[in-house]
């Protein structure tokens, strides 16, 4: 595939679309019926489980199967405690950073339609200068204007509410997508892209393709580990997010080094099968499509540990976009980085035979 761009103003339309809806974790599925209608033109069938993973399907009547997966759910919260005087405590629903929580309008979720409400912080004024408290999960709350909890009753909202930001898409620079939820939409983004390239370019390939949105991957890779055991895969190409370590205050001795705008990152780790790892990175070499590599220890932390010990055993491999300000509403990935995984994704589906074992023994 050419060098030329390949997000385009329908696609970008779809992920702005896609972005600005919110998918928290458990309640994935209006964010889903998104993503199935952009994918639809381009899959022969989907698969849809009780949870609301979306699987669209190219070639489902072969027996060697390939997986290309991102995630659908975004970090939330849940209403946990509602105070006598009308104000809302909060649990998590994924990693979401209670530093960044002040100052921030939220979305809850009732049966009612949106209700909306800011994280309150005491005033600058009010606050001990001796002893400054940091936001911590028992001390950041929500206000919904309510005088009392008998108010916040009558407006729909009870505890189990789920809570999500309401920051839309916005692109920074030209070239820079910034959004809450890129973690990771972005993949969802980037599969489906990979289905209308090969449908455009009428590839054929010689097994079944498997497109894979899974969700509930922020609360243990959970959408992931069903949906495997449903596909029963031959092999699994994970995308995900993963960090730019060159903003401050990160330590690369610790972190590593990789970097928006560098391409790819490539992960090592015991979950990613090593012949299907070289054949990535042979086929980034072999199309010139810059990457980085990353180290991840006992586990990435992502998908591909769900697919590779389901089964007995799934030759898994992962490839990751730079995110700068992960699990914040101002996460940052660069444009070309975004369409250098895609690329990656769909010239290393094409150098996938049928049948290939990818054991260390042949």
């Amino acid at each position: 595939m050419s060098k030329e761009k390949i997000i385009n103003e329908k696609s970008l339309e779809f992920l702005e679309k896609y972005l600005n809806n919110p998918s928290p974790t458990g309640y994935e599925w209006e964010g889903q019926k998104i993503w199935m209608d952009y994918v639809k033109p381009y899959v022969d069938e989907f698969i849809t489980d009780t949870y609301g993973t979306a699987v669209g399907v190219i070639n489902p009547d072969a027996k060697y199967r390939v997986v290309i997966e991102g995630h659908s759910d975004e970090i939330s919260w849940y209403v946990n405690y509602i105070t006598d005087e009308g104000l809302l405590y909060v649990i998590r629903n994924g990693g979401s950073d209670h530093q960044i929580a002040p100052s921030k309008w939220v979305d809850i979720h009732t049966k009612n339609g949106i209700v909306k409400g800011v994280f309150g912080w005491p005033a600058i004024h009010t606050r001990n200068k001796e002893k400054e408290e940091s936001p911590k999960l028992d001390n950041i709350f929500i206000d919904i204007g309510a005088k009392d909890k008998e108010e916040v009753e009558k407006m729909g909202v009870h505890v189990g509410c789920v809570i999500t930001y309401p920051d839309q898409f916005h692109i920074l620079n030209k070239d820079k997508f910034v959004c809450r939820a890129l973690d990771n939409r972005m993949g969802g983004f980037m599969i489906a892209e990979v289905a209308r390239l090969l449908k455009e370019n009428k590839k054929k390939l010689p097994f079944g393709l498997y497109i894979t949105n899974s969700v509930q991957e922020e609360i243990g890779l959970r959408g992931a580990e069903m949906i495997t055991q449903t596909i029963k895969p031959n092999v699994a190409i994970v995308t995900d997010v993963c960090h730019d370590t060159t903003t401050p205050m990160i330590n690369k001795k610790t972190e590593g080094e990789t970097k928006i705008g560098d391409g790819p990152v490539i992960s090592y780790a015991p979950a990613v099968q090593n012949k299907l790892r070289e054949r990535i990175l042979e086929t980034a070499e072999s199309n010139k499509i810059p990457f980085q590599r990353n180290a991840s220890s006992r586990y990435t932390g992502t998908d591909t540990d769900a697919f590779a010990y389901s089964n007995g055993g799934v030759a898994s491999a992962l490839i990751s976009l730079p995110l700068r300000y992960m699990h914040t509403t101002v996460e940052t990935v660069h444009k070309d980085d975004v369409e250098n995984v895609i690329r990656l994704i769909y010239e290393t589906l094409l150098n996938i035979k049928e049948g290939e074992t990818f054991s260390y023994f042949d």
